[in-house]
């Protein structure tokens, strides 16, 4: 494993004024765990919001559940009533688009909102599904053959792993 030349905290201040921008009264922050959910707890406190943000699993609804199994992150845990919400969906690493769809799925399993927006740090390209993010604070290109994921310290600092898959 190794750190990713891109810098992962000024990049959270691109996402923060980007989310700060498209962000309305009344919107729910809702986090893909892992990464988006730290995202999503440290807007809420950088935007001043009292509302308890989502926190919402892919695991599910995964179409390659056979493949990856069941993973250790988070289950979804929406405090709110989705009927109707307008949210912000934040993720750490747009990739194929299949977990934002899983996501989405599972999302709906609660109810049906009026709006959803998705909010990225990095959107590293390679779509096999049509999803785009409403705001990305970069675009990189990596090989098929790499991950990329947010990593966060025991303090709260971010930065971003890159591994050989």
């Amino acid at each position: 494993m190794s750190t990713l030349a891109l810098d992962a905290e000024a990049l959270y201040l691109e996402l923060l004024a980007g989310v700060r921008a498209m962000f309305r009264p009344g919107m729910r922050l809702v986090g893909v765990t892992s990464g988006g959910v730290w995202l999503a707890e440290r807007l809420q406190r950088d935007l001043g919001l009292s509302d308890k943000v989502g926190v919402i699993s892919s695991s599910m609804h995964r179409d390659d559940f056979a493949r990856r199994g069941m993973t250790s992150g988070a289950q979804t845990q929406i405090d709110f009533d989705v009927n109707n919400a307008q949210i912000i969906l934040l993720d750490d690493v747009l990739y194929t688009g299949r977990t934002i769809r899983a996501v989405l799925n599972e999302l709906f399993d609660y109810g049906r909102p009026s709006a959803v927006r998705l909010a990225v740090l990095v959107d590293r390209g390679g779509r096999e599904l049509p999803v785009a993010a409403d705001f990305c604070a970069a675009r990189v290109a990596l090989p098929a053959s790499q991950s990329l994921s947010l990593a966060r310290s025991a303090s709260g600092v971010f930065s971003f792993n890159v591994e050989a898959g």
